[in-house]
C-alpha cells in the first residue's frame, strides 16, 4: 500500500483534498493532507510575516521526519508544486513519486512569481496591497481560505539536484481553464521530456473539488492510457 502526502496550494489548506482523501483510503492507502505554516486559523501575524518557501518545505521535511515515512508519493496542487520540489530536493530519497497537479515545476533559480503569467502578478499584487506580507485569497471562493504569505510566492528556489532523482514524475496538465492557466508552456516543457509522465484532465484549475474520482484515479494509478500523454 501507498502512503500519499498532499500538499495544497495558495491559499488553501489540506481541506482542499477532502474529496479525494477518502478514496484513496478506500483504496487501502495511507494519505496525509497537510496545512502548511501561515495558512493555519490560528497563525498570527507574525508567523505570516516571516514564512517563505523554506518555512514550507521544511514543514513538508518535518512532517516526513515526525512520521518516519519513506516511499512516499508527493502530491502538490498549484503554489503547492513549489514545495513538493523543494522538500523532495531536501528529502534523502525518501520520495518515490512525485505529481505536480495543475502546479508549478521550477528550475532551480525560479520562484513562483517568476514561473506565473501576467494575471497571476496581478492578483498577488492586488492582494497584497492591505498588508504588504499576505496576499489576500482572489475572488470568491471557501471561508476557509486564508492570507498566503507573500515571502513564500517570492522566494527564489535553491535546488542541488536531488529533485531530479525521484524516481517517477508526474504532471498534472487540467485543460479547462486555457484562458487564465499559467501551465501551458511547462506542459509543452514536460511534455518533451522522457523522465517525466504527462496526464491531462479536462477540468478547471480546482480538479480536487471538480473531478475528485478522475485526480483520484490518476494517484492511483488507474487512468485509461488513452487520457494521458507522455
Amino acid at each position: 500500500m501507498a502512503t500519499y502526502v498532499l500538499v495544497p496550494g495558495g491559499w488553501k489548506g489540506g481541506w482542499s483534498f477532502e474529496a479525494v482523501v477518502p478514496l484513496l483510503e478506500r483504496a487501502g492507502h495511507t494519505v496525509h493532507a497537510l496545512t502548511l505554516t501561515g495558512l493555519r486559523p490560528d497563525d498570527d501575524a507574525p508567523t505570516v510575516a516571516t514564512t517563505n518557501l523554506d518555512t514550507h518545505a521544511d514543514d513538508v521535511v518535518a512532517f516526513l521526519d515526525g512520521a518516519h515515512l519513506t516511499d512516499v508519493t508527493l502530491v502538490g496542487h498549484s503554489y503547492g508544486g513549489m514545495v513538493i520540489t523543494a522538500a523532495a530536493d531536501r528529502a534523502g530519497g525518501r520520495i518515490a513519486r512525485l505529481v505536480h497537479l495543475d502546479a508549478y515545476v521550477p528550475r532551480d533559480g525560479e520562484s513562483c512569481w517568476s514561473a506565473m503569467n501576467d494575471y497571476f502578478r496581478q492578483v498577488i499584487t492586488d492582494g497584497a496591497t492591505t498588508t504588504g506580507y499576505a496576499v489576500r485569497p482572489p475572488g470568491d471562493g471557501d471561508p476557509r481560505r486564508r492570507p498566503h504569505p507573500l515571502a513564500s510566492f517570492m522566494q527564489t528556489i535553491r535546488l542541488t539536484g536531488a529533485f531530479a532523482r525521484v524516481p517517477r514524475r508526474e504532471f498534472v496538465y487540467c485543460s479547462g481553464w486555457e484562458d487564465r492557466t499559467p501551465f501551458a508552456d511547462l506542459r509543452t516543457r514536460l511534455q518533451a521530456d522522457p523522465e517525466w509522465l504527462v496526464h491531462d484532465l479536462p477540468t478547471g484549475h480546482d480538479a480536487m473539488h471538480e473531478a475528485p474520482e478522475a485526480v483520484a484515479e490518476l494517484l492511483l494509478g488507474e487512468r485509461s492510457s488513452v487520457s494521458v500523454q507522455s
